[in-house]
C-alpha cells in the first residue's frame, strides 16, 4: 500500500511517517530527503540543483516530479511508500497519480491530521531547543526544565534556540499558503473515496493509535 500523510505545517506529519517507517516498516519519500541526497550525488541534476537553490529560487515541480519518479519507479519500494509533505498542490497531485498509474500502482489512502490553527501556531512558534543535547521544548506545552536535568545531565551551560523562522507571522503565512495550494487536494482525493481523517489534537500515541486502526483496516 502506498499512503499519503496529510495535514497542514506542524501537524505531525513527520512524527507519524517516522511510527510507519519504524513499525511496518515503509519507505518514507520525502523530497528535502530527495533534494539533499540527490545534491549528494554529483549528478548533472545536481549541478542544476545547487545553482537554483544557491540563487534562492524555489525547485521547479518538473524536478520535484523527476525525482518522485526516479523512487516510484524502484521495485524495492514498490506499493510500500509513505509520501510526506508531497504533493503540495494540485498539479503535483495530478502528476503523482500519473506516475502511480505507470508503475501499475495507486494511493491506499490519505492520513487527514485534523488539527486548530489557533494551537498550530502556538505548537511552532513556540518550539526551542537545548543547543548541547538538542532536547526540545514548546514555551507554550512543554516549557525547558532545568538545565541539570536535561538529557545528558551535561547541559549546564547550555543555550535556548529558536529557530529564526519559527514565529507567529511566519507560521500565519505558511497556513495562508497551505490554505490555499494545499488544502484543496483534499477534494481531489474525497472524490476517490480515500481520506481517513485523524483527529491529530490528541497525543502523538493516540494519533498513532488511530492510523493503525485506519491501517489495519485497509
Amino acid at each position: 500500500m502506498n499512503i499519503i500523510i496529510f495535514g497542514p505545517p506542524g501537524a505531525g506529519k513527520g512524527t507519524q511517517s517516522s511510527f510507519l517507517v519504524n513499525k511496518i516498516k515503509m519507505f518514507q519519500l520525502s523530497t528535502g530527503d530527495l533534494l539533499r541526497a540527490e545534491l549528494k550525488s554529483g549528478s548533472e541534476l545536481a549541478k542544476q540543483l545547487k545553482e537554483i537553490m544557491d540563487a534562492g529560487k524555489l525547485v521547479s515541480d518538473d524536478i520535484i516530479n523527476e525525482l518522485i519518479e526516479k523512487k516510484i519507479s524502484d521495485p524495492q519500494v514498490k506499493n510500500n511508500i509513505i509520501f510526506d509533505g508531497f504533493p503540495r498542490n494540485l498539479e503535483q497531485a495530478n502528476a503523482l497519480d500519473g506516475m502511480l498509474k505507470k508503475y501499475d500502482q495507486k494511493i491506499s489512502a490519505i492520513i487527514n491530521l485534523k488539527v486548530d490553527y489557533s494551537i498550530l501556531v502556538k505548537r511552532i512558534s513556540g518550539r526551542i531547543s537545548c543547543s548541547i543535547c538538542k532536547k526540545p521544548f514548546n514555551e507554550f506545552f512543554d516549557p525547558p526544565i532545568e538545565a541539570k536535568n536535561c538529557e545528558n545531565n551535561n547541559c549546564e551551560s547550555r543555550e535556548l534556540i529558536k529557530r529564526s523562522d519559527d514565529n507567529e507571522s511566519t507560521v500565519s503565512n505558511r497556513l495562508k499558503t497551505y490554505d490555499e495550494q494545499t488544502l484543496p487536494i483534499l477534494d481531489h482525493y474525497r472524490s476517490k473515496g480515500i481520506v481517513k481523517d485523524v483527529d491529530a489534537m490528541q497525543s502523538i500515541n493516540d494519533v498513532t493509535s488511530q492510523i493503525e486502526a485506519i491501517i489495519s483496516d485497509l
